[in-house]
């Protein structure tokens, strides 16, 4: 397998996180201006660096995939890295699994090790197996940075898009990989540290974030009828919402180009996880 990390401008964790990837690490740089690709070359040699010159947000990990050469992914954040036996753990579903196309680990947060709501979330999701059963849960979303791809799963449904960017970029992903077929997966055994850099978005902006990318995911993929609901919620919800609703103004061509409704049976597991009491099935905010 092989390990892609997609960063901008934080190049202390970086330093300080990519050895601890037991894998071929490919680090797709986004612009940074802090002298990350020269940092990395000197500490970590061993790192394929890929410097971009511009910031393609979260599609970089879709070239950082393509370079790699392995029949499996793993991607890690600049402040995350995937615990011992686990890179290999995921690799040995995928390669027992043919019908899995990504394994999704446990995601343990701070140097408390606190488990991420969102692998709560996905604990408790409702799917089964389309081809018998499975490691753990059946699942319609994952966080990347805890996640490993077969990789021409992936590259054929494209990836992440330059459409949505960031945050938010794992929900088409995750619904196009369901719709060719692929079961995603929670192995609960599989274990992924996290440790929130500092520099991370405000709660705010984040949460203006994920209201562009679910109104032009949802463009994307939904029926008009579910994109007006998610629309609606989102304008109840708050200043940020709204303010992420309107960033999404000059990317709603782009959308409508990629416009392809998902099969029924998609939309079903999309209604499932989101039923009534259950958290919504994506990466907290």
């Amino acid at each position: 397998m092989t390990v892609v990390v997609a960063s901008r401008d934080r190049r202390d964790e970086l330093t300080a996180t990519l050895g601890r990837h037991r894998a071929p690490v490919v680090l797709v740089d986004n612009g940074s201006t802090d002298g990350t690709p020269e940092a990395v070359r000197t500490a970590h040699p061993d790192v394929d660096v890929v410097r971009l010159g511009r910031n393609l947000a979260a599609a970089a990990r879709t070239i950082g995939v393509r370079r790699a050469r392995t029949p499996y992914v793993a991607f890690a954040d600049d402040d995350s890295w995937w615990a011992p036996g686990s890179l290999h753990a995921a690799a040995e579903v995928l390669a027992a699994r043919p019908e899995v196309g990504a394994v999704t680990a446990t995601t343990l947060v701070g140097p408390a090790g606190d488990r991420d709501p969102f692998s709560e979330a996905l604990t408790a999701s409702p799917l089964r197996g389309r081809h018998g059963d499975l490691p753990g849960p059946r699942i319609i979303g994952f966080m990347a940075c805890a996640t490993m791809v077969r990789r021409t799963d992936f590259l054929a449904v494209g990836g992440f898009d330059d459409v949505v960017r960031f945050p938010g970029e794992e929900e088409r992903l995750a619904w196009d990989l369901t719709a060719a077929g692929v079961d995603l997966v929670l192995v609960p055994a599989v274990v992924v540290h996290h440790h929130p850099s500092p520099r991370r978005s405000a709660p705010a902006a984040r949460r203006r974030g994920v209201a562009r990318s679910r109104l032009l995911t949802g463009v994307m993929r939904l029926p008009w009828s579910t994109v007006a609901a998610r629309t609606a919620a989102d304008v109840l919800s708050g200043a940020p919402e709204r303010r992420g609703l309107w960033d999404a103004r000059s990317d709603l061509a782009a959308a409508l180009r990629e416009r392809r409704v998902l099969p029924a049976d998609v939309l079903a597991d999309i209604r499932a996880v989101a039923g009534p009491g259950r958290r919504r099935h994506r990466p907290r905010e």
